[in-house]
């Protein structure tokens, strides 16, 4: 059936993550430095890491929303150094600002301009990007985030209330992502095709999920579109 509208995940879809938050987890430790100055003397970059992922393994439910995990990490770091509690919204604001500064991959700001005249678009994330400050927000008639929906992929759930949101049928959509667990399967349980954004020339692993399709940029994501239309 020809897709009538096309979900997209965001962090490793549209734009490289790893090296954003490398970026903003230096930054927000600099900061620490000079506004919390006894988390930063006791806490390194790496320690408020491996902290985090202490947290999530302990309380997996915060996984849903990773602002609010990371927040949690600095509210146990701050209490641990005996540093003020009250610098944590802003030492959050600080991170959020530099997490945002993406830079979306070459294909992503033309590919999004052809693709809005032939479907609907819109996105669903595990993460916290803020589209409005990316400045992506207006190419997307719905974006949901789990932490505002109350659901991460692979949860069926956010796949079909996106697609409610289109005012489309599943099987009438189409989800773009990077992760094949939590995008190729997960859409493909909740009804929707799903398409591999494999940008770096991975090999499908043995056993893995099938996706309906195998793109490394927009334009094949287009290509494939095309023939879709044209059936």
């Amino acid at each position: 059936m020809k897709p009538k509208a096309i979900l997209f995940d965001l962090d490793d879809t549209l734009w490289p993550i790893a090296p954003v938050i490398a970026e903003a987890e230096v930054t927000l430790h600099a900061w620490l430095a000079t506004h919390a100055p006894k988390v930063a003397a006791q806490w390194s970059v790496d320690e408020l890491r491996a902290h985090r992922a202490q947290l999530a393994a302990q309380q997996p439910e915060l996984l849903i929303d990773l602002g609010k995990l990371r927040r949690a990490s600095l509210q146990a770091a701050f209490a641990a150094a005996g540093e003020d509690a009250a610098h944590v919204d802003a030492a959050m604001t600080h991170f959020f600002a530099a997490r945002n500064a993406v830079t979306p991959y070459d294909d992503v700001l033309p590919g999004l301009l052809k693709l809005r005249h032939q479907v609907q678009l819109g996105t669903i994330s595990n993460g916290n990007a803020d589209l409005e400050v990316i400045g992506l927000a207006h190419h997307f008639k719905v974006s949901l985030a789990a932490a505002h929906f109350g659901a991460a992929k692979p949860d069926s759930g956010i796949f079909r209330a996106a697609c409610q949101a289109l005012g489309v049928a599943p099987h009438e959509a189409v989800y773009v992502g990077d992760d094949l667990a939590l995008d190729v399967a997960g859409a493909q349980a909740a009804g929707l095709r799903a398409v591999w954004m494999n940008r770096h020339g991975a090999v499908l692993p043995d056993g893995a999920p099938r996706p309906d399709a195998i793109c490394a940029s927009l334009d094949e994501l287009l290509a494939w579109l095309e023939q879709q239309l044209a059936e």
